[in-house]
């Protein structure tokens, strides 16, 4: 037996000469994979000169050095490339996204908090944007719900004054429920709301929020808004 039977860890053999370099090839895995954060899952082109012990998953369709290693792990170590196979339950952070996955046995189910044997998930996100508030009494955001997702609730700060008259400012769907996810909220830097959704509320078309001042309009200024969501995913064919 050469490997551990869960991370394929390369074992010392008996009477082996330079055992340090399976050592060193076991812990460079080792630190790798046992608190997973994967660079990208997009990343079809291998990086030129990527920090020490980078992690990818790696997409179909890979080229260079990654070519015929789809769906596997690409570990650089050395200056060069280890590869890895991941298996169902294994979980990780991707970075360029900002969210964590499980592996499901086929690909990563990126902020799944269940997932079946064929790939149907429950997953949770939160997406994030600052957006610019222009002078007047409304300012509309672009489409931050996204559709077929069910909105638990939607939360924010101000990052920068909003100026103007209003005294303060709520936040909802336009005129159908423009204060769903507050009102009456200062308008001053550091101001912040919490929306929850009275009854989980599902969207089937991506739907932007409108801000409205409450006593007045806006002289300009940025609020953070994150959108709290829950999406089901498909399972596979």
């Amino acid at each position: 037996m050469g490997e551990t039977a869960n991370l394929r860890l390369p074992l010392v053999q008996a009477a082996q000469a330079q055992k340090h370099v399976t050592v060193n090839e076991a812990l460079w895995r080792l630190d790798a994979v046992s608190q997973l954060v994967l660079a990208s899952r997009t990343t079809a082109t291998p990086p030129i000169s990527p920090p020490q012990g980078t992690a990818y998953a790696i997409p179909l369709a890979a080229s260079g050095a990654w070519a015929g290693q789809d769906g596997r792990i690409a570990l650089e170590v050395n200056g060069g490339w280890e590869f890895v196979d991941p298996r169902a339950g294994w979980r990780g952070w991707i970075e360029d996204e900002g969210v964590p996955a499980i592996h499901d046995g086929g690909g990563w189910a990126a902020g799944a908090a269940a997932v079946s044997s064929a790939g149907a998930m429950l997953a949770f996100r939160v997406l994030e944007h600052d957006h610019t508030v222009g002078s007047g009494s409304e300012s509309v955001t672009p489409p931050l719900l996204p559709a077929g997702s069910i909105v638990l609730g939607v939360t924010g700060r101000v990052l920068e004054d909003l100026g103007g008259t209003a005294s303060s400012f709520r936040i909802g769907i336009g005129g159908e429920s423009p204060d769903r996810y507050g009102s009456g909220i200062g308008t001053q830097a550091g101001a912040w709301f919490r929306g929850v959704t009275g009854t989980p509320l599902a969207y089937y078309a991506d739907t932007a929020l409108t801000i409205t001042g409450e006593g007045g309009g806006f002289g300009g200024g940025v609020v953070r808004i994150a959108v709290h969501v829950a999406e089901l995913g498909l399972p596979r064919i």
